[in-house]
Parts: C-alpha cells; sequence; structure tokens
C-alpha cells in the first residue's frame, strides 16, 4: 500500500468518533455495500489479476466501514443508471457518482470529494488548441451519453454538434480519424489512458468542467448521509483522499475543498 495513503488511514483510524459505532440500520446486511461506475478510473479501478478494487471507491468505503465496525463490499456497476438503481432498490449502501442536480432528486449527496477535470481529446493535426475553440458552428463534438461532463456540455454548448455515444473510447478514436467528429469530451484520467495508446491524438491543456464526485445514499437515509459527510471531512483533510487519488496515479483529480458548513 502507498505509504502516503497507509498513513493517512491511520490518522481517521485514530480520530474515528466513537457516536459512529453505528446502528444496524446503517448497514442492514451487516456489511457496508458500496458501487461505483466500473468503467470510471476516477472512481475506482479493478485489479485484472485479482479483481479487486482500487483506488477512493475502496479507500473511503473501507474507512466508512471502520467508522460504522462493520466489513465491506465494493463491488461495480453498469453505468450512472446502474449505481442509481443498486442504492435506491437497497442492492447498495451507498454509490459513488459526481452529483448532478437532476440526479439528487433521486438520491441523497454528500458534500464532494474530489473534483475530476474534463477536457477534449482532438488530432494532433487539429486547429483546436483550447476549450475555447469548441463551441463553435459546423464542430461536431463526441460525449458519453448521460455523464456528468455530456450533462454540462449540452446544457452550457450552443453552437457545436453533438455525437453521443456509450463511451466506447475505441470508437471515439476511429470517429475522429474519419472526421465524424473534431473533438470528444470526457474526463481527462480517461482520456490520458487513451492517447498514450493512440499515436495521432493530444488532449487540449485547459480543462472545460471539473465534475465534483460524492457518495450517495438512498434518499431519506440521514444518519448513513452525516456519517459519510463525516468521514468525508477527516478524509480530505488528513490526506487521505490525496493518497488515495495518487496511489492509483489519476491524472487531473483534485481534492475538493472544505464544505461550507
Amino acid at each position: 500500500m502507498n505509504a502516503k495513503l497507509l498513513a493517512a488511514m491511520v490518522g481517521l483510524i485514530m480520530s474515528t468518533n466513537a457516536s459512529d459505532a453505528a446502528p444496524q440500520s446503517l448497514a442492514p446486511t451487516g456489511t457496508l455495500r458500496a458501487t461505483f461506475i466500473a468503467t470510471n478510473p476516477v472512481q475506482g479501478m479493478i485489479d485484472s489479476n485479482t479483481g479487486d478494487v482500487r483506488g477512493p471507491a475502496a479507500d473511503l468505503t473501507r474507512e466508512l466501514g471502520k467508522r460504522l465496525g462493520v466489513p465491506v463490499r465494493v463491488t461495480p456497476s453498469n453505468g450512472v443508471q446502474g449505481v442509481l438503481a443498486a442504492v435506491k432498490n437497497g442492492e447498495a449502501d451507498i454509490g459513488f457518482l459526481a452529483y448532478d442536480p437532476p440526479r439528487a432528486a433521486e438520491v441523497d449527496y454528500t458534500q464532494v470529494y474530489s473534483l475530476a477535470q474534463n477536457t477534449f481529446m482532438v488530432l494532433d493535426s487539429s486547429p483546436i488548441k483550447s476549450v475555447n475553440d469548441i463551441d463553435r458552428p459546423g464542430t461536431r463534438i463526441g460525449t458519453t451519453e448521460g455523464d456528468t461532463g455530456d450533462l454540462y456540455l449540452v446544457r452550457t454548448l450552443k453552437k457545436a454538434q453533438f455525437k453521443r455515444g456509450k463511451g466506447d473510447m475505441d470508437m471515439a478514436v476511429q470517429m475522429l480519424r474519419t472526421g465524424e467528429i473534431h473533438a470528444y469530451g470526457t474526463n481527462r484520467q480517461r482520456l490520458a489512458e487513451i492517447a498514450r495508446n493512440n499515436p495521432g491524438v493530444r488532449l487540449l491543456p485547459d480543462n472545460f468542467y471539473g465534475v465534483p464526485q460524492a457518495i450517495i445514499v438512498k434518499k431519506g437515509n440521514k444518519a448513513l448521509l452525516d456519517a459519510a459527510d463525516r468521514m468525508l471531512d477527516e478524509a480530505k483533510s488528513s490526506g487521505l483522499v490525496a493518497a488515495s487519488i495518487e496511489s492509483v496515479g489519476l491524472a487531473g483529480v483534485d481534492v475538493a475543498p472544505p464544505r461550507t458548513k
């Protein structure tokens, strides 16, 4: 385990508030069950050899489980709707999901623990140099339909045309090469991985949105929400969130500032 991550977790264990020794209702099965978007490395990564989950979803779930005095299980879900459904249906106690106002009508969100910066991928030969060059007539951009970056762009861009897909990044690169799209927008971490393996494409140097990453609970579960918020207060101030981001080498992901109480 990363030394900084271990030190941060030890510090949090020592400072755990005894009042977080949770009633059974906070983990009704006796295990804190968490889920995240399987294809979003900003939330978690699945080790191809062991199947273990690494990254913020795993580290923060373990920390909350220690505070509640229960074991944990972290499993991936299929996209945003999979995470939402698992929490709403009681298949998971907590989920990791970017904040978006319409989703907040379906579940309750904790404070934000990190900001996942989003940018665009273009061909090396593209005249597009900055995110300010994107929203122009005739510019065709690809996005992953339904993800937070996509929702933000749909709300804010007025002139560019959208080609919204299912998040197939190999297809995104192909669309760039054939000229079907001029740019593809999503989180910088995902795009950095694609650019490393595909010569001839590059990332823009600036970002169009810092997507707020948070934990969700079933609507009205204030006790679990409060316990998660207390954990996140200390996870950010102690360095646990920063260490978790560093331990899996996430690019363009920043620790969120302290919440305003």
